[in-house]
């Protein structure tokens, strides 16, 4: 029996010093021509950016967009959202409301009582196209707690296609003119992303003047009214920047612009007044909302303005 146990443990003995042995020539093996880490690790994935890639890029104001795309590649694209929408006139709605005619109809409004989420029916205004290129980026970063479980998308050139195609739908909303390249990336906020230029869209004075009530503690607005902490606005849109106003003393920085208060320059000063003109005594932080800006820029413009600006959209069921 000690024999037999002997052998057994000898056996295993020997095992375990071979395992041993392997093991270290194997490692030299391995090793062999390795004596460093090399220039690249694993391998790549196809479709994956590494992290601390390059920065991400500029995407083109959505008027730009809409004047390169293409309404029948936006079909195309359309097809994936099937499951949910229909989108022809009469069509019933499924899990997502029927989508004819929603360019320019009230966001979270109508659809024959489609039940829309209370995170998307807060959100007010119309399906401008900025707001559906903001909604087709990302439905849940639009209107946090949204019924829509579609993730995005995340083509800029897919989502042009895409609402081209909704507009040529029961829309047929005229397209904003494609903004230059200046006025493209001169509207920025603080923390640096880029703000959509109002001027790539038509404003609603209507809408605008409920904005501008906020803007009322220092500004008057009809013709005659005085000057107060900034100054009057009557007749504003075109004319010059930092001038007149009956004698308001406005600040060096925005004395040194010059110019007109087109609608370019308007979109800007509205989108951050101290960006637009530092050392400006406006202490108004500005508009991050695009269509806002556009809908006050059409309400100043209202009011003794001496712009040529693009009409507002008939409502919804007009007569086109």
């Amino acid at each position: 029996m000690d024999d037999r146990f002997n052998t057994i443990a000898g056996w295993a003995l020997f095992s375990g010093i071979v395992a041993l042995g392997m093991s270290s020539l194997s490692s030299h093996f391995f090793l062999a021509d390795k004596h460093e880490r090399p220039e690249t690790m694993g391998y790549a994935i196809t479709g994956v950016e590494a992290a601390g890639g390059g920065a991400a890029a500029v995407v083109e104001p959505i008027a730009n967009r809409l004047a390169k795309a293409d309404a029948a590649k936006g079909e195309a694209v359309f097809a994936k959202c099937k499951a949910c929408h229909s989108i022809d006139q009469g069509g019933a709605n499924g899990i997502g409301p029927n989508l004819w005619a929603v360019n320019g109809d009230g966001i979270g409004l109508g659809r024959g009582g489609y039940a829309f989420s209370d995170a998307l029916k807060g959100k007010g205004g119309k399906w401008d196209f900025a707001a559906l290129d903001q909604w087709l980026t990302s439905p849940a970063a639009y209107a946090t707690g949204t019924k829509m479980s579609f993730a995005g998308l995340a083509s800029p050139e897919d989502r042009a296609n895409v609402i081209l195609y909704l507009n040529s739908k029961g829309s047929n909303l005229p397209l904003p003119a494609p903004v230059a390249a200046a006025a493209a990336g001169a509207a920025a906020p603080a923390g640096g992303a880029a703000l959509t230029p109002a001027v790539a869209m038509v404003g609603d004075a209507a809408a605008g003047e409920k904005v501008f009530a906020k803007c009322k503690a220092c500004h008057s607005i009809d013709q005659g009214g005085a000057n107060g902490i900034g100054p009057n606005l009557y007749a504003i849109a075109g004319d010059a920047i930092g001038e007149g106003r009956g004698g308001y003393a406005f600040s060096d920085g925005l004395k040194a612009h010059k110019g007109n208060w087109d609608a370019a320059t308007l979109d800007q000063w509205l989108a951050g007044p101290a960006k637009f003109a530092a050392g400006t005594k406006m202490t108004f932080a500005g508009l991050e909302d695009a269509k806002q800006r556009a809908d006050v820029i059409a309400y100043l413009n209202s009011k003794g303005g001496k712009l040529a600006l693009g009409a507002a959209p008939a409502p919804a069921g007009a007569a086109k």
